[in-house]
């Protein structure tokens, strides 16, 4: 689960992280007193979208030469005026795709004196089994150039978590950073509480893309990007109401409340499968026979035929989808169960696309006898090379 860029950095703060004084604006309304609660005479105003690069993105509905999704502006009629021109208005960068997300929300924050800008992460680092910081002096750059151009201004410092953080992990996060005298001090106290914020709140990223040293030699979280773990959320009750839906798609909201692993993609050929491993084998195919998935989609081995259901009909749900492959490999999962939904699903929504199924395993005869006798319009598969082909060409033509 995401969240933005306001609310990662109130719950920093409320571990004790220094972070700039700033309003959220929900509403058109918000905007002149949010803007005359801060001090200026500096003011960035910032798009709220659950993307990155929101600093060099364009808005769809300005000119080429319009400025982006984060605006930096010298007095308080200018920050009121850029505020009014954001709200409400779609903003493509290179992570939203061309379609853009729309600005529903801003931050107003107060301007801050920048003498360096560096980066830190923390994540969970899967080869090490740590909590691990990523720490850089280039900051305010996209991390995977740096890493490309110059890797050796990347540092990995891992964290043993029957310890947590130590004054040796500080000294090695300090020299990393190249932090000297108040900046230095500020780390001791400012690393410790990032940690704490990572574990405490169950988070998978903790992103701060600029930290920042000030003029002053104080160090400062001026960005903030946070994910949480999904599966940890029912012990993060307050944290779980910062989910903000208009920023998912439709289709994964609803495949949330059927406990359905759904992540929509850019293809025209949408898959149910049964296990992870066995949807991206699946995916991968399709690329193999020259189309593209129109979605992950893992119903699991548990699944009802309410759950089959309700995945075939978020499935025919997306306007993109030319057709449809149904992937099973009975194991825990029987197919009696999955052909079930299918026919289900079919007969409650309709099927106006080329529909191939492959089902193997546990009640595998039984599953392979409803869809048969079911009167549908079904293309049968021996294997999931020929279920592959089969899609592929039906889509095709």
């Amino acid at each position: 689960m995401n969240i933005h860029e306001y609310q990662a950095k109130k719950l920093l703060q409320s571990f004790g992280a220094s972070v700039s004084a700033g309003v959220p604006v929900l509403s058109p309304g918000d905007i002149d007193a949010a803007v005359d609660t801060l001090p200026g005479p500096v003011y960035v105003v910032k798009s709220q979208i659950h993307a990155g690069g929101r600093g060099k993105g364009t808005f769809k509905e300005a000119g080429p030469d319009a400025k982006g999704g984060v605006r930096v502006c010298f007095s308080a009629d200018e920050a009121k005026e850029n505020a009014r021109e954001m709200l409400g208005k779609t903003l493509v960068t290179k992570q939203t795709g061309p379609a853009g997300k729309q600005v529903n929300r801003l931050y107003i924050e107060d301007g801050a004196d920048i003498d360096r800008e560096l980066y830190l992460s923390i994540l969970v680092d899967r080869e090490t089994s740590l909590f691990s910081f990523v720490a850089s002096t280039e900051g305010g750059m996209d991390i995977e150039t740096v890493a490309h151009d110059t890797p050796e201004k990347i540092h990995t410092i891992g964290i043993d978590a029957l310890t947590g953080i130590t004054g040796a992990d500080v000294d090695k996060l300090n020299a990393a950073f190249e932090l000297t005298g108040q900046a230095a001090t500020d780390g001791k106290t400012l690393f410790p509480i990032l940690y704490k914020a990572f574990v405490d709140s169950d988070m998978s990223l903790l992103e701060v893309n600029p930290l920042v040293v000030l003029k002053d030699g104080s160090l400062r979280v001026l960005d903030a990007k946070v994910s949480f773990d999904g599966n940890a959320m029912f012990r993060q009750p307050e944290i779980a109401e910062l989910r903000d839906k208009t920023e998912e798609d439709e289709k994964e909201i609803e495949a949330s409340n059927y406990d359905l692993a759904y992540i929509a993609l850019d293809g025209d050929i949408g898959c149910m499968v049964n296990g992870a491993g066995l949807a991206m084998a699946t995916m991968d195919i399709i690329k193999l026979y020259g189309a593209t998935p129109a979605n992950f989609l893992d119903v699991g081995g548990g699944a009802t035929t309410e759950k089959v259901t309700a995945a075939f009909k978020i499935i025919t749900s997306d306007p993109n989808v030319k057709g449809i492959l149904v992937n099973i490999f009975g194991g825990i999962m029987r197919c009696d169960v999955i052909a079930e939904g299918v026919v289900a699903a079919i007969k409650e929504v309709g099927l106006d696309v080329p529909l191939v199924v492959r089902l193997e395993g546990t009640k595998v005869q039984e599953g392979k006898a409803i869809i048969n006798n079911s009167g549908l319009n079904v293309i049968a598969a021996d294997d999931l090379d020929d279920a592959a082909q089969k899609v592929v060409k039906a889509v095709k033509g």
